[in-house]
């Protein structure tokens, strides 16, 4: 547990947290949406700090990111916790145990219940003896533990590790401020183009992850989108394409990742998302003019590899997240050398 930095202070003993889009006004003893921001003795308390819920070693094809260094390893991890409360969550039982255990009278949420130890400066030095270069702030929303990810980032920039996050683009104007000098890359979940879907299914507003998703590109920080596609609820072809064109009008070059969805969570009665449904995603964004449109959670080797937007020659061949074959050179197209958009070795 540790003094949170983004907070304001009222008279009255309540806080508002700065962290996200929700600004939380937080009375003592209570927490804010998240459930690890806490207001104790009219001070903010970030409770999983230096604590990991989960850790790995990943591909950085896993994010996804697809343009960022392809087939290095990460090394990714997360904590409690989130900030949305997405009835089809993947990871719930990380993401949303804070609140689970609040509603259902569980047992008492004390420190030592918050994960493994796993400070800042022990991830580097985990990072330094395995030889791996970038650090993934995923599993659960990074903007909520922000002062863990940022003292982490901080350390990573000084040893020349890069910095990724997975994200679900709800952060505050001043978490993105804090973060955007360490933060090389960053995958953010566009859920869906409706104001409703996200105000019933994943409890939050649309607008300001659009917001972010521009504000992000526009700084320089390399960037990818994905698109959770669940049938009957998001994957129209009116919402697909508005999403489609919504990029587009950002970047061209921004890679827009289309991923399966599988029963889960809330949503275990719905039908999983079909080839079918992920191909016809997937032209809605080619024809818009988007020159990286990806599939996922569904193998199909032609849809998750890059081509020349140019020449259509194969540049790199990926299985699943696995990268098979790496054609580029440099950042060229090694037939017509055009400029492939991206971060490369």
């Amino acid at each position: 547990m540790k003094k949170a930095i983004l907070y304001q202070k009222f008279s009255d003993g309540k806080l508002r947290c700065d962290a996200c889009f929700h600004k939380c006004l937080i009375v003592e003893g209570k927490t804010g949406i998240c459930g690890v921001r806490k207001n104790i003795k009219g001070e903010l308390y970030l409770l999983v700090y230096g604590k990991a819920a989960a850790f790995n070693i990943d591909p950085v094809e896993k994010k996804p990111l697809f343009h960022f260094y392809p087939g290095s390893e990460v090394f990714s991890f997360g904590t409690f916790g989130c900030n949305f409360a997405c009835d089809f969550c993947q990871n719930w039982d990380i993401s949303q145990e804070p609140k689970n255990r609040s509603r259902g009278g569980g047992l008492p949420i004390e420190d030592n219940y918050w994960g493994e130890s796993l400070p800042p400066s022990k991830i580097i030095e985990f990072c330094q003896d395995k030889n791996i270069s970038q650090i993934a702030y995923t599993y659960n929303e990074p903007t909520i533990w922000e002062e863990y990810a940022e003292e982490t980032m901080k350390l990573a920039k000084k040893t020349g590790m890069k910095n990724i996050w997975v994200s679900n683009g709800y952060m505050s104007e001043r978490t993105l401020e804090f973060i955007s000098p360490y933060l090389d890359a960053i995958n953010v979940d566009l859920k869906s183009f409706s104001e409703e879907f996200y105000k019933e299914i994943v409890k939050a507003k649309l607008e300001p992850v659009k917001e972010n998703i521009k504000n992000i590109w526009q700084k320089g920080i390399w960037e990818e989108v994905t698109t959770l596609v669940i049938p009957g609820l998001n994957d129209s072809s009116q919402e697909l394409s508005k999403i489609a064109e919504f990029l587009v009008n950002i970047s061209s070059d921004l890679p827009w990742h289309l991923s399966a969805f599988y029963p889960n969570y809330k949503m275990r009665n719905k039908m999983p998302t079909s080839q079918e449904i992920l191909m016809k995603a997937y032209e809605i964004g080619k024809t818009a003019g988007l020159k990286y449109v990806y599939t996922g959670n569904i193998p199909n080797v032609s849809l998750e590899s890059t081509y020349c937007p140019k020449c259509n020659e194969l540049l790199i061949k990926r299985q699943g997240i696995e990268m098979i074959e790496n054609n580029l050179k440099g950042s060229h197209c090694p037939k017509c050398y055009e400029k492939i958009a991206g971060r490369w070795g």
